[in-house]
């Protein structure tokens, strides 16, 4: 019960941090870009004193490292931009196909074995995200947003990929936060601002530190605690109730609706990945 009470709260968790950017950015207390900038640096604050409790020091190399602080950055960016105009649900279903449509390239590319139903799921879970997001054929969305939260699918399914390099995923994913920050703090003030320019309000600097420090840096950090206790087809399932959440908690508490398209692609996508990631017997 308490593996099941913390791999639930793990998920929430992972599905907050959409709810939390689009409330942000749909109050217009603060922009995209300085969201995920505080979002990352509060992230790195968060993971380096976990380290320093947990572990009794920082590493800050290994492995992946570069092209891991690259991804996050990618990530974090491309999802904040996108939660600009796209609802929470729908932001969440296209990152969490297009990571794992991510990390089945990235097997292609690595010569695994890939069985008949990874190629199923892999084409069923594509199928769904083209209909999203081509012109006019789905649910009608902004199309370059839905690119931008794409290209942040991309981002954490390389990031994710790296990770499987490191040996101890706390650090690893604490070194990747504190050499991103400086980064982002860049970043920050190179990427273009919004028509409003940079806006910093209370509620926002506040939505995005918990982002950063709760339901990223716990949340990652409790994520590592409880995996090594779950069966990989358990992770699968337990991932896939992130989308699903983030719809359930932008209808509850952004007034966000559902149409039957927009179901109708979500099942085409969680179904193909579900057939993807999960072990069928027989």
């Amino acid at each position: 019960m308490r593996l099941f009470l913390l791999t639930a709260l793990t998920m929430i968790a992972f599905a907050a941090n959409s709810i939390l950017n689009r409330m942000a950015l749909a109050g217009g207390s603060i922009d995209a870009t300085s969201f995920g900038t505080i979002r990352l640096i509060a992230g790195a604050v968060m993971l380096a004193a976990l380290c320093l409790a947990l572990r009794g020091g920082l590493h800050l190399r290994g492995p992946g490292r570069v092209a891991g602080v690259l991804a996050l950055l990618v990530y974090m960016y491309g999802f904040s931009t996108a939660y600009t105009v796209l609802d929470a649900g729908l932001g969440a279903l296209i990152l969490f196909g297009v990571v794992q449509i991510t990390m089945f390239a990235g097997g292609l590319v690595a010569r695994e074995a890939m069985p008949p139903r990874r190629w199923i799921g892999a084409t069923l879970a594509f199928a769904g995200l083209a209909w999203l997001l081509w012109p006019g054929a789905g649910p009608q969305i902004s199309v370059p947003h839905g690119l931008m939260m794409a290209t942040a699918g991309v981002g954490w399914g390389i990031y994710s990929l790296t990770g499987r390099l490191n040996t101890d995923a706390l650090q690893a994913t604490a070194a990747n936060f504190i050499l991103a920050a400086p980064l982002g703090l860049l970043i920050g003030f190179a990427l273009p601002i919004g028509p409003q320019g940079t806006l910093l309000g209370t509620e926002g600097v506040i939505l995005a530190i918990i982002s950063g420090a709760i339901t990223s840096g716990l949340g990652y950090a409790l994520w590592y605690r409880v995996l090594p206790g779950l069966a990989s087809s358990v992770a699968a399932v337990a991932q896939l109730t992130v989308p699903v959440i983030a719809m359930a908690g932008g209808m509850l508490f952004l007034g966000e609706s559902l149409s039957l398209q927009f179901i109708l692609a979500s099942v085409l996508v969680l179904g193909g990945v579900a057939i993807s990631v999960l072990p069928f017997k027989g």
